[in-house]
């Protein structure tokens, strides 16, 4: 299937991600994503009217998304277009290329775009009517901060299952704010030369419309609300529970933002590459669920699955980028593949610029897409975990183009 699916060097985008309560918190996420994406298609010189399929994630509903795919792509030039709306909280931006890899696999469809995009600033407050209950009162939640806060199934919050995975493998806050040091400097990285390594897949400067789309509110010039890190700051912070190792240092924020990915034939990427010499491939996918309440080891077992199907070892990876909302996650990774934790991540994380969820899988594995291209090719891993104590991770190799 993977072996008639390529992704044209450069067909693919981001917004710059915005801390809670920021620069995006005014605009419907999905409304949003359709405006960028129009402008950034046109940028790249490529027609909407060649898609024949295009596939949603959004995880924090917004008013009228029940239409999904269909709207989305009228609203960016795509009028013929239909597809699904995916949710999988954060794996969700790999669910997207695998939907639309198997999509175009199967001959149902030659050019597939597949757009993240969710807010969670000002998300929704849900009603669910119960008239059979006393008196006919429902239940309701806050879509994000309920959720944050309780595992339905393990009925703890998600930050009890980095602390139950840290007491399994020995992980003490030492050890976790030497690698959350490590994933700040990588960051800085992405701002050398006036932010040169953002600017590879960032339309920056980036402007930010009125929630009409008629005016221009505001101006982005990379992500925003990323707090100055130092050892010394690690140090002053206490564990967020009683008797606990994870800061709020050692874990990531919740974001706005959306980003976008062009998957089509290899002859057509080609086409619309920004070099053709450069192929870009998806190698294999993985998922996986472990015991309850342990999220940070999901992404372990997933990259073991995308690697197999790869038929690739650790060992033979240039690249790897996580989603890591607790850098614990990274340190169980590492460990368990054999891999360099302070090597992974080169130019930024989710534990970083911060996870506005659906998006945030998708925004990595354009980075490290970029970063196999700036090593001259070679094969790279992405894996996260999410809600559910689950995760999926794909391989992706750059190389020459078929």
């Amino acid at each position: 299937m993977l072996d008639s699916v390529a992704i044209p060097y450069g067909a693919y985008w981001s917004s710059p991600f915005t801390r809670w309560q920021g620069s995006l918190a005014h605009l419907h996420s999905l409304t949003f994503a359709a405006h960028a994406a129009k402008g950034a298609l046109a940028r790249r010189h490529i027609d909407p009217a060649l898609f024949d399929f295009g596939v949603l994630g959004l995880s924090v509903p917004q008013q009228s998304s029940f239409y999904g795919v269909p709207w989305l792509m009228a609203r960016l030039g795509a009028p013929q277009v239909t597809g699904p709306s995916v949710a999988q909280a954060c794996a969700t931006g790999v669910r997207l290329l695998h939907t639309a890899a198997a999509e175009i696999g199967s001959g149902m469809a030659q050019v597939a775009l597949a757009v993240a995009a969710d807010r969670t600033s000002n998300g929704p407050h849900v009603y669910y009517p119960a008239p059979d209950a006393p008196g006919g009162t429902g239940a309701h939640e806050n879509w994000v901060l309920d959720n944050f806060a309780r595992d339905p199934h393990a009925g703890v919050a998600m930050v009890q299952t980095a602390e139950n995975v840290a007491a399994l493998h020995g992980i003490g806050l030492p050890r976790q704010h030497e690698v959350v040091l490590r994933r700040y400097q990588q960051y800085a990285e992405a701002l050398v030369d006036d932010s040169a390594f953002l600017r590879r897949f960032m339309d920056l400067p980036f402007e930010v419309p009125d929630a009409a789309y008629r005016k221009l509110r505001g101006v982005l010039h990379g992500d925003e609300g990323i707090h100055a890190t130092s050892a010394e700051s690690l140090a002053r912070l206490q564990p967020v529970l009683p008797g606990g190792t994870v800061t709020f240092g050692s874990q990531t924020h919740p974001a706005d933002g959306h980003a976008a990915m062009v998957l089509t034939t290899p002859q057509q990427a080609r086409e619309w590459s920004r070099d053709p010499r450069i192929g870009i491939r998806l190698r294999g996918f993985g998922q996986s669920r472990v015991q309850l309440a342990h999220m940070p080891l999901a992404p372990l077992p997933a990259a073991q699955a995308a690697l197999k199907r790869a038929g690739v070892t650790a060992g033979q990876l240039k690249a790897v980028k996580t989603h890591n909302p607790f850098i614990v996650n990274d340190i169980v990774l590492a460990d368990g593949l054999g891999l360099d934790v302070m090597a992974m991540n080169r130019f930024g994380c989710s534990l970083v610029w911060g996870h506005p969820q659906a998006p945030t899988g998708l925004r990595a594995v354009i980075e490290l897409i970029e970063e196999l291209v700036m090593l001259g090719g070679g094969l790279g891993l992405f894996t996260g975990c999410a809600a559910g104590d689950s995760a999926m991770a794909v391989v992706v190799e750059v190389g020459d183009a078929a």
